[in-house]
């Protein structure tokens, strides 16, 4: 975690107001967390603290690529992306002051320092797209793979009516 030391924000010297804080991301950072979905990527976080005497507001924007795999033809490619998130943290004297609300968490009061890589992971990992594709970032796909990929599919369907069982040919005349 020596890669990650660097998120760690001291809060205890802070005057009460606002803080900015700037983060370099890249693929050390990505390493850090085990079987992350993110291998690699070149992002630009920037954290505005805001202390107040019981809380501190976080407000966290990074932009930058990161590095995915088109799950249509396989190929590496360079995904935009941009968010801005919030988070709020309360002090408690005990951690049995559990709040159900998701953009609310609690640090004990002898906490000195937030470490916000977490969070960070997290609010890329969430921007993530459900489906990657090559178009996405405005380019095509490799079409050597894609024929590659069809060739192969048409080759499984042959092989499957080949190895049919005798005995299901029955049930086949049902339908």
């Amino acid at each position: 975690m020596k890669a990650l030391k660097q998120f760690s924000i001291p809060f205890t010297g802070l005057k009460l107001g606002k803080h900015s804080f700037d983060f370099e991301i890249d693929k050390s950072f990505f390493d850090a967390f085990e079987h992350s979905l993110v291998k690699d990527g070149t992002l630009k976080a920037e954290v505005e603290l805001d202390r107040q005497e019981t809380m501190l507001i976080l407000s966290f924007h990074a932009k930058g690529t990161i590095k995915l795999n088109c799950d249509k033809c396989l190929s590496d490619f360079d995904q935009p992306i941009e968010l801005e998130e919030r988070q709020i943290v309360k002090f408690a004297e005990e951690a049995e002051d559990e709040i159900e609300d998701l953009e609310i968490m609690i640090l004990p009061r002898k906490e000195t320092a937030i470490d916000v890589s977490e969070l960070i992971y997290e609010f890329i990992t969430v921007a993530v797209p459900f489906i990657n594709k090559c178009e996405q970032a405005g380019k095509t796909c490799d079409e050597q793979m894609l024929n590659t990929l069809d060739k192969l599919a048409s080759g499984n369907e042959e092989q499957e009516e080949q190895n049919d069982d005798p005995r299901w040919e029955a049930l086949k005349k049902l339908k």
